[in-house]
């Protein structure tokens, strides 16, 4: 017996034939999240029923709907098989509702064609013309409440938890898992339970993916009317402030698709300081150079094409829905680390008024410029919570870095790792001095060596005088940087896979806030001393480590960034098919 089935069948076949052989007998449940007792009042007809035979029958007739099965059995036997989409045997306004959230799915930037699986619509005319008598009534009744289950949850998983698996691409997505309650989710629809979640308008869940949402219905329009022109510089090679010629009337338009421009202007030819103003906010938005110069980067990314900035919007929505629900565990306080990899900046949110549920009340209260990893050394993609400051760190170098960079320079010169304030202890909690002569590098590999290369405290030290700890299997942190000058670069891949930070003592001022007793000064004089100290933080901050090309801001522009570890490739070729 199908195991879901087992579980939940008990007296619903029995009810089934208790509805339609004996007047009154009409089942509700109770408790918390579930139905509520006595909903329908005292003179409402008996609420009317199926059972797991129909609905396993109705799984075994559309295949498509399979994958469904354990939601199913647990949505209808949490009811006791009542149905869910009729009151009094007429559907429930909801079913409109959800109706039309499958014709409006291409604003979501999924296929409404995905969720048609059963034509709901023609089968609730059908309903509507049987008799109350007649036994076909019954039967498709039950038919058109099991499917519009079942479509709800096809459409839902999809626009809740997302089309892709981030766990089968070849990008490694290891934030923590959307885990929404799709069953409990239909609750709320159907007015049953209550929550702090906007299921019952199927909205988002997350304010970034209704600002994506709504440019992209701004972009479809603008690709409707025709998209933004290419700008052709012919023979030379950018445009300066003072140009004139079509290509600055083309540039023009390219910057401003919702604006009339009228070409017969002669003003609108020349490249003036509006202009250059809007050249420089693109510019920012696209993380380019800030010159107001068009060539090169900028002329190139000028003309990406329309359609492809909107599939580019679809798949960061998609990465939205990847995104908890719930963004900070009710256990921590209500605030959050951010890092954006492609944007190379980290930023920390806030709820001021402590309402945990409320993702949209997070406020921004600080932000600064990090560098990540280079391609072949590429920040992950994760979720943590940190634990530690740790003022003037060690540097333990992992192996992978000892066998390709460390062990040349051995090789070389025997007396490097003391050049560079270096040394090699064992790996054991003693941490006993190791000489550098006793080892034949010549074989290092960074799975035979077995002592721990580490850097001491120090001006030199490549993590700078404050590392910031969430432990994780990555062994990627955040960092203070010797080599502040890298901050002013445009593109910040430069790091072996952790994240430097631009502003490392303020970073440390905010999580030890709650600490008096380490206050700047402290701060200050320790990072820069001889000895290690770690500092374990009173309540750990959820982090946020993540890879988004495409966002719009709170003044509502859209900002993109070129796909640095090509995961947007990958994850394109998994969204389209």
């Amino acid at each position: 017996m199908n195991p879901y089935i087992k579980k939940h069948l008990s007296t619903p076949i029995l009810a089934f034939i208790c509805l339609f052989a004996i007047a009154g007998c009409n089942q509700t449940s109770s408790g918390d999240g579930g139905i509520a007792s006595g909903l329908f009042g005292e003179e409402a007809l008996p609420q009317a029923t199926t059972d797991s035979v129909f609905v396993q029958r109705f799984l075994e007739q559309q295949p498509e709907f399979k994958k469904l099965e354990e939601l199913m059995f647990v949505f209808y036997g949490d009811r006791n098989y009542q149905l869910a989409w009729f009151r009094e045997n007429e559907p429930v306004s909801e079913t409109e509702k959800f109706l039309a959230a499958v014709d409006s799915a291409d604003k979501e930037g999924l296929d409404p064609e995905n969720y048609r699986i059963m034509d709901i619509g023609k089968m609730l005319e059908q309903y509507k013309q049987l008799e109350p008598s007649d036994s076909a009534r019954l039967e498709l009744q039950q038919k058109i409440d099991v499917a519009l289950t079942a479509s709800y949850f096809n459409y839902a998983s999809d626009f809740y938890r997302g089309r892709v698996n981030p766990n089968v691409t070849e990008v490694a997505w290891d934030v923590k898992k959307n885990k929404i309650k799709l069953h409990k989710a239909l609750q709320t629809i159907l007015n049953e339970r209550e929550s702090t979640y906007p299921y019952d308008e199927f909205g988002a869940l997350h304010a970034g993916y209704t600002r994506l949402r709504d440019k992209l219905q701004e972009y479809r329009v603008l690709q409707k009317e025709g998209g933004w022109p290419k700008i052709e510089l012919a023979d030379r090679k950018v445009l300066r402030p003072g140009d004139s010629g079509a290509a600055v009337i083309a540039l023009r338009k390219r910057l401003n698709p919702d604006v009339r421009l009228d070409s017969a202007d002669s003003g609108m030819s020349v490249y003036d300081e509006k202009l250059v103003q809007e050249v420089k906010n693109f510019q920012m938005r696209n993380g380019l150079a800030q010159d107001g110069v068009v060539g090169g980067k900028t002329l190139a990314t000028l003309n990406i094409p329309l359609e492809e900035r909107i599939r580019q919007v679809m798949i960061n929505m998609e990465r939205w829905r990847w995104i908890p629900k719930r963004m900070v565990p009710k256990s921590l306080e209500q605030k959050f680390i951010w890092v954006n990899i492609p944007e190379y900046k980290l930023y920390i949110y806030e709820d001021p008024d402590g309402e945990p549920d409320a993702e949209r009340q997070y406020k921004e209260v600080m932000d600064m410029r990090v560098i990540v990893g280079k391609t072949m050394h590429s920040t992950p993609i994760f979720s943590d919570k940190l634990e530690y400051v740790v003022l003037a760190p060690y540097w333990n170098v992992p192996n992978t870095i000892v066998e390709a960079e460390i062990k040349p320079h051995m090789l070389r010169n025997p007396g490097w790792l003391a050049t560079q304030n270096m040394e090699v202890v064992t790996k054991d909690k003693a941490r006993k001095p190791v000489s550098p002569e006793s080892i034949d590098w010549e074989s290092v590999t960074k799975d035979n060596f077995k002592y721990l290369v580490r850097q001491k405290p120090g001006p030199k030290n490549s993590l700078g005088t404050i590392k910031f700890l969430f432990p994780n299997e990555y062994a990627v942190y955040l960092h203070d940087t010797p080599a502040d000058a890298l901050f002013s670069q445009t593109s910040r891949d430069f790091s072996h896979g952790c994240v430097r930070v631009e502003y490392p003592v303020e970073l440390a001022k905010y999580l030890l806030q709650d600490m008096p007793e380490w206050d700047e000064a402290r701060i200050r004089d320790t990072m820069t001393g001889e000895e290690e100290t770690w500092v374990t933080l009173p309540t750990k901050v959820q982090v946020y480590i993540v890879y988004f090309t495409s966002w719009v801001d709170e003044n509502g522009q859209i900002h993109f960034r070129d796909d640095i570890y090509g995961h947007d490739k990958e994850l394109e070729k998994a969204y389209f098919g």
